[in-house]
């Protein structure tokens, strides 16, 4: 059983598993979006406030955090409760433009000369689902692409369906799924190439019928050769012979 698994392993055509497949030796690909994650609800976010002035008592007040694991945790309306600018809303903005936004309103506010804002995520996961396991991914940074997720999970076998590879999250208070095939270069400008935090990619085995098929075309290609072969041979020999 095991032999065979493997014999119908290697049978599976590369049309059916290579990764952008259109793509050759020095493609450009216009992207239509820029790979940069955005706040989503249930992000814990860390925030640390700086200044280059000498009264560094007046910076204190904006590093105190809420949360007890030391970040800020977005709520499900997409909001924060940032000390003493109070409650904002950042779902939405990415990491760059959540600083410049807390940078702003410190100047405009008068609260702080020349502010420095750092924010960072605290976490970062993805869900994988497939093959009748499932794994939690943990990002290392804040920015994941739908490719680097697959490669982080472990990489994909040759009996997933590339054609039916979902990606899962949440859109306005509702689950939205999206197909993605990477044997494609479409799919990098797929608006769920850019992974969502929580977000599920979901897999699905090939059909073993359509396996089986594959297997039995190149069994009977290979079965086919080897006959040709042995005629040829036979044919060569005879005439070796006919000639002595």
């Amino acid at each position: 059983m095991g032999m065979t698994l493997m014999l119908m392993a290697s049978c599976v055509t590369p049309r059916r598993v290579n990764y952008l497949q259109d793509m050759t030796h020095g493609s450009q690909i216009e992207l239509e979006n820029r790979f940069e994650a955005r706040i989503t609800p249930y992000d814990d976010l860390s925030i640390v406030v700086s200044s280059a002035q000498p009264n560094q008592e007046l910076v204190a007040p904006f590093n105190v955090v809420r949360d007890t694991k030391g970040g800020y945790l977005v709520d499900v309306d997409g909001n924060i409760d940032f000390p003493v600018l109070g409650k904002m809303h950042v779902a939405g903005l990415t990491r760059l433009q959540l600083q410049d936004t807390i940078t702003a309103r410190l100047t405009r506010g008068g609260y702080l000369e020349d502010p420095f804002v750092v924010v960072r995520f605290n976490s970062f996961k993805i869900f994988f689902i497939g093959n009748g396991t499932g794994k939690v991914v943990n990002v290392p940074n804040e920015r994941c692409t739908f490719l680097e997720a697959l490669a982080l999970s472990g990489g994909l076998d040759n009996f997933t369906r590339r054609d039916r590879i979902a990606v899962m999250r949440e859109v306005n208070g509702k689950m939205v799924m999206r197909y993605l095939d990477p044997r494609s270069s479409d799919v990098f400008n797929d608006p769920f190439f850019m992974m969502h935090q929580n977000d599920f990619i979901i897999t699905d085995g090939m059909n073993t019928g359509t396996v089986r098929q594959e297997f039995t075309f190149w069994m009977g290609m290979a079965s086919t050769l080897i006959s040709m072969a042995s005629l040829i041979t036979s044919i060569a020999l005879y005439r070796a012979m006919s000639k002595n």
